[in-house]
């Protein structure tokens, strides 16, 4: 009996040390054909993935330590991480996403971000991956569409799929992503329209699609939106006019439309909106007076009216404003005196250069 209990208690142990040092057979395959996929000789990250435990010593890769499946894979090619900066220069990978990767099924967080030569497309099979909250895949050369099951994606928090070369549109299931706290799509080739029900999105605070071929107008339901906090549309090709929603936003600190061709007037709410801190419309064709509704709480860090049609003078309320720190209302057709006083003393004549008949400090006196 003795003999017995020896042996099941040696079997017990080898087993238990086999599971230790190792993890789930197919996570270990998912990860190895991930390595097989991409290629980085700069810093040799992946010389660090060899053995069976991919929970230990994996560069940038994590387990859940009761389940020892692997729930992170966090790559970027420029960080604080101390490879990084002991080698004092950025890295750079090459190769694709191995659709492999979908294997692993715990998967929260997927960086791959800032390594400058990842190619492909996005594997469509990573919309299964439910447990998924960080998706981030900016600064590679990634090509191809955004799955159009995104939206599966209950959990996501993050989607960064930024400085890219992806085209097509915006999902039309985007929208289910209801937990979506910061959306990057900057810097792409996308077209199309700002999907219809945008404003579903009601957790998100970060909307940054700037440099793509977007077309349509801003959509009046975004003013709905309660967390909305920066919202950058700029150097697209998107049209109509700006909503007077936007200027009832609470928590909307930073609003970048310029680069489109944009028209109409400017909402007299949008300038008094007391949170409002950076506003950039440059470059558009609105037209019409700038409506002469500044107050003591206004504070612009930046105000961008440059390079429309705005006419009539300059408002004298701008005075009575808090703080304007950049201000620009060159290439418009506006005539009168420049206002006196803060914030008009300390800017200079590029701020109201090529208008119709400007006059006054810093430009030539009437």
């Amino acid at each position: 009996m003795r003999v017995v209990l020896i042996a099941v208690a040696l079997f017990c142990a080898i087993v238990s040390t086999t599971v230790v040092d190792s993890c789930l057979p197919t996570d270990l395959a998912a990860l190895k054909a991930v390595k097989a996929s991409l290629t980085e000789s700069k810093l040799g990250l992946f010389n660090t993935w060899s053995g069976t435990d991919c929970c230990l010593n994996w560069y940038g890769v994590s387990c859940d330590p009761s389940t020892r499946r692997v729930v992170d894979i966090n790559l970027r090619g420029e960080s604080e991480d101390p490879i990084l900066s002991k080698s004092g220069q950025s890295g750079f990978m090459s190769g694709s996403i191995a659709p492999e990767i979908c294997n692993l099924d715990s998967l929260t967080t997927l960086v791959l971000a800032d390594w400058k030569g990842i190619t492909g497309n996005i594997p469509q099979c990573l919309t299964f991956l439910s447990s998924l909250r960080v998706l981030d895949l900016i600064g590679n050369k990634i090509s191809g569409v955004i799955p159009a099951d995104i939206g599966k994606l209950k959990m996501l928090r993050v989607l960064n799929l930024a400085d890219n070369q992806i085209s097509g549109q915006i999902p039309a299931s985007m929208i289910n992503l209801a937990g979506l706290m910061h959306l990057d799509l900057r810097n792409n080739r996308l077209s199309g329209e700002i999907p219809a029900g945008f404003s579903k999105l009601q957790m998100l605070s970060r909307a940054l699609l700037s440099g793509n071929q977007l077309t349509g107008s801003v959509p009046e339901s975004i003013g709905n939106m309660p967390r909305l906090a920066d919202l950058d549309l700029s150097r697209n090709q998107i049209s109509g006019s700006i909503p007077d929603s936007l200027g009832k936003m609470r928590v909307l600190s930073t609003l970048n439309l310029d680069g489109n061709s944009i028209s109409g007037q400017l909402p007299s709410a949008l300038l008094s909106n007391h949170g409002l801190g950076i506003l950039n419309l440059s470059r558009n064709s609105i037209g019409g007076n700038i409506p002469d509704v500044f107050h003591g709480n206004s504070y612009f860090m930046a105000l961008d009216l440059s390079y429309n049609n705005l006419k009539g003078a300059i408002p004298r309320t701008l005075s009575s404003a808090k703080y304007i720190g950049h201000l620009d209302l060159s290439h418009n057709h506006l005539c009168g005196n420049i206002p006196v006083g803060d914030p008009f003393d300390h800017l200079e004549e590029p701020s109201f250069a090529n208008n119709d008949c400007l006059c006054g400090n810093p430009l030539k006196t009437c």
